[in-house]
C-alpha cells in the first residue's frame, strides 16, 4: 500500500465527507420539516398507508445529495413513494416473492441495513480518542520515511534478459526506448518505464532497497529480483516527504479505526458463537 497515497486520500475522502455531513446537518431540519409537511396528510394506496418516517428518510438523502427542499422534492418524493408501493403490491400480488432468490435478496437487504445501523451505533458508543489517532498518523508517517523517490525501470522475466539490459545500458542505450519495447510492466512501459513519485515503502523490499541505495541518475548494476520479474533501475530524483497536516487527516483515521475495532468485535462474537453445519 502506498501510505503516501493513502494519507492523501483521507484528505480528499475526509475532506468530501466532512463536507457532505456538514450540509446534511445544516439541512436536515428542513428536510424533516419538508418530509412531514409532505406526509401530513395520510397517503394511502389501495387501503396501505405510506409510513410518515418514509418520506423522511427518502426526503433527507434527497437533501443530502443536494436537492433542495420545497414543494417541488415532497411532490417528487410523493409520487416515487406511491409508484413504488404499487409496483410492490403488485409484485406481491404475482407472487414475486414468493420466489427463494426473492426472499433470499430481501433477507440479505434486512441484514445489512441492522449491521450498518448497529456499526454506527457501536461506533458512537466506542469513541476513538485523539491520542489513539494521533499515535495512528505518528505511525504512518514513520513508516513513510522522510524522503519520497522519482524512479524508473525496466521491468522483464528471466535474468539473462535484465543483465543484457544492463549492459546495453552501459554501452549509452535509451532507458526509455528500452523500456517501451522490452519491459513487461504494462503500468510503467508506455511511459518509458517511469514511475510516479512514491516512498520506499510502496514497493518491494529487495526494489525499494535497490532504489534507496542509488544516487540521481544511477542504474543499478545488477539485476533486481522481485516477486514480479528482474528490475533494472534508475533514480531520477529525490525530495522531502511531506505528510498531510494531521486536523486535515484526523477524521479518515478515525473512520479506519472505527471499522478496524468494530472488525474485532464482529471476531469476538464469531468466536463466541455456535455455528452448525448439517
Amino acid at each position: 500500500m502506498k501510505l503516501k497515497q493513502a494519507l492523501m486520500s483521507l484528505i480528499l475522502v475526509g475532506g468530501l465527507l466532512a463536507l457532505t455531513l456538514s450540509y446534511a446537518d445544516q439541512t436536515k431540519d428542513k428536510a424533516r420539516d419538508s418530509a412531514k409537511a409532505s406526509s401530513a396528510k395520510r397517503v394511502v394506496v389501495n387501503g396501505v398507508t405510506i409510513p410518515a418516517a418514509r418520506f423522511e428518510l427518502v426526503t433527507e438523502a434527497q437533501v443530502a445529495q443536494g436537492q433542495a427542499p420545497g414543494p417541488d422534492l415532497d411532490r417528487g418524493v410523493r409520487e416515487n413513494l406511491i409508484a413504488l408501493e404499487l409496483i410492490a403490491q403488485q409484485a406481491v400480488k404475482e407472487g414475486v416473492e414468493k420466489d427463494p432468490k426473492i426472499q433470499a435478496q430481501i433477507d440479505l437487504t434486512r441484514e445489512q441495513i441492522l449491521a450498518r445501523a448497529y456499526q454506527a451505533r457501536y461506533a458512537k458508543a466506542n469513541p476513538i480518542k485523539d491520542d489513539v489517532l494521533r499515535a495512528d498518523y505518528e505511525r504512518m508517517k514513520s513508516e513513510l520515511g522522510k524522503n519520497e523517490y522519482l524512479a524508473e525501470h525496466i521491468l522483464v522475466a528471466k535474468e539473462e534478459d535484465a543483465k543484457a539490459i544492463i549492459a546495453d545500458l552501459k554501452k549509452g542505450g535509451d532507458f526509455e526506448k528500452i523500456a517501451k519495447e522490452k519491459s513487461i510492466d504494462t503500468g510503467s512501459r508506455d511511459k518509458g518505464g517511469k514511475l510516479d513519485w512514491a516512498t520506499p515503502v510502496s514497493y518491494d523490499k529487495s526494489f525499494s532497497e535497490a532504489m534507496v541505495g542509488l544516487k540521481k541518475g544511477e542504474t543499478t548494476s545488477t539485476p533486481v529480483k522481485s516477486p514480479f520479474g528482474y528490475h533494472v533501475i534508475r533514480l531520477i530524483d529525490i525530495r522531502p516527504l511531506e505528510a498531510p497536516p494531521f486536523d486535515e487527516v484526523k477524521d479518515r483515521i478515525r473512520q479506519a479505526k472505527e471499522q478496524e475495532a468494530f472488525s474485532q468485535m464482529v471476531q469476538q462474537l464469531r468466536a463466541k458463537a455456535k455455528v452448525d453445519e448439517k
